[in-house]
């Protein structure tokens, strides 16, 4: 299983693309989970985000953090992520600080890199007068209040976002998420899994809602950060229709993948921390020597596996998979979104039962469901049936699966704790959005300095 893929030559044929998933593929005894979680960084004087550069900023807050062991990731002069034991920090554009973390194979290995991670920012950030916010988009400042991180891809992708969407600099400078990475066994595998974590994203969307505030107000949405996605770039975003299609597979994956437009193709020495505008343009072009900013090159699998990363569908293939539906939020549900999608995923039995539970859904329903979670959450119905009964029958099956794993396993320490949260809001049909909401018009009585207080890490 996994093929051999060579990532510096150049590419010679299209099977070559595809063969960059398979080589993913991994015997379940193999299988892991990666947890990543995004959040917002605020000088705890005035709450404003903080600056690279400075003796209190983003920069400052790394090279702090390189004490514990991390090494530092230059590009051009500046540090812009650390790497420690198949770990990583790194910066969003508008310096929210993330976490992906190593491949490991429980949630409880997962928590507790989580809980090492915020102790250790927190530590850092005591001595800067920092603080973390984790919701899913940023409750008080506009766009041109927030700073902007010395990223070349990113002053690429900040030049082309206006012209194909509306809320695409948002989605860069003003969101903040928490998402799972997942192993496939084989084609048919990632198919199944593909398919039944697309059409319930959505139902995530709305149990993990958690940004209902924009520049100190109600935005009429309980997931700011989801509505954001569905005016940023059509050409790559979405819940991706011809995954549902007959004869989906990885051919079909690489084929909407070349009519994305590119972003960038990044070459050592190149000016803009090496990074060479390629926006709008094509990797078919790319693959025939064709491509206007490099003409007569053609690209490498480096070159294929950079332009996978700017794809941006609610579930994303790379030689794994990320769901990509959650808000930003607390430490227990950073541990309670890879509990959820394990316990569905990790299990045949439940992966199955999954699929049955949404196979019935037409694309219709998979774009309403998309819209409705943004806005109302677990209110409304789809297919005949309340959100919050699916969001309920998916929670079960994920709670069963993750017990069926804990058996299979012969001495995994039971992984169903971590969903409590989650029936607790599906149970109630209240999003953590909707307590904000109740919070923000009570005892805050609108002042949403509350919120860095009362929901800070």
């Amino acid at each position: 299983m996994g093929r051999v893929v060579k990532i510096s030559e150049p590419i010679q044929s299209f099977s070559q693309l595809t063969d960059y998933f398979a080589s993913g593929e991994k015997p379940s005894e193999r299988w892991r989970i990666g947890a990543e979680h995004e959040k917002f960084v605020f000088h705890l004087s005035d709450l404003r985000r903080p600056e690279y550069a400075g003796p209190d900023g983003i920069e400052a807050l790394l090279k702090g953090l390189m004490r514990f062991g991390w090494s530092g990731v230059y590009e051009d002069e500046h540090l812009i992520a650390l790497e420690r034991d198949g770990a990583s920090v790194s910066l969003e554009p508008g310096g929210q600080f993330e976490l992906s973390g190593a491949p490991l194979s429980t949630i409880h290995e997962i928590c507790s890199e989580t809980g090492q991670h915020l102790e250790e920012v927190k530590a850092v950030a005591s001595e800067l007068g920092l603080g973390f916010l984790g919701v899913g988009f940023s409750p008080l400042w506009t766009r041109a209040e927030t700073p902007v991180m010395p990223k070349g891809r990113y002053n690429i992708m900040r030049a082309y976002m206006p012209k194909v969407g509306t809320l695409g600099l948002d989605m860069m400078l003003r969101t903040s998420t928490i998402q799972a990475n997942l192993d496939f066994s084989s084609e048919d595998d990632m198919v199944l899994k593909f398919r039944t974590s697309l059409a319930l994203q959505p139902i995530a969307t709305a149990l993990f809602a958690n940004s209902p505030f924009t520049e100190g107000k109600l935005n009429g949405f309980l997931s700011a950060r989801a509505n954001v996605w569905t005016d940023t770039d059509a050409d790559r975003t979405g819940m991706l229709g011809f995954v549902f299609e007959d004869g989906f597979g990885y051919e079909s994956y690489a084929q909407y993948a070349l009519d994305v437009p590119m972003y960038f193709v990044k070459r050592k020495g190149a000016p803009n921390g090496g990074y060479i505008d390629a926006s709008g343009q094509s990797f078919r072009d790319f693959m025939d020597g064709k491509l206007p900013a490099l003409p007569g090159e053609r690209p490498t699998m480096d070159d294929w596996a950079d332009h996978l990363t700017t794809l941006f569908p609610e579930v994303r293939l790379k030689k794994y998979l990320e769901m990509r539906g959650a808000d930003g939020g607390p430490w227990s549900r950073i541990c309670a979104l890879p509990a959820l999608w394990a316990g569905l995923l990790y299990d045949q039995t439940a992966l199955e039962a999954a699929w049955d539970l949404v196979k019935g859904w037409r694309i219709e329903d998979h774009d309403t469901l998309r819209g409705m979670a943004a806005k109302t959450g677990l209110k409304g119905e789809i297919a005949g049936r309340p959100v919050k009964d699916w969001a309920l029958d998916t929670l079960t099956i994920a709670r069963e699966g993750l017990k069926r794993r804990q058996r299979l396993s012969g001495g995994l320490v039971d992984e169903t704790g971590y969903l409590s949260e989650l029936f607790e809001i599906a149970e109630s049909g209240v999003t953590p959005a909707e307590r904000l909401i109740e919070k923000y018009q009570g005892p805050w009585a609108g002042d949403l300095r509350k919120l860095y207080t009362e929901e800070a890490y």
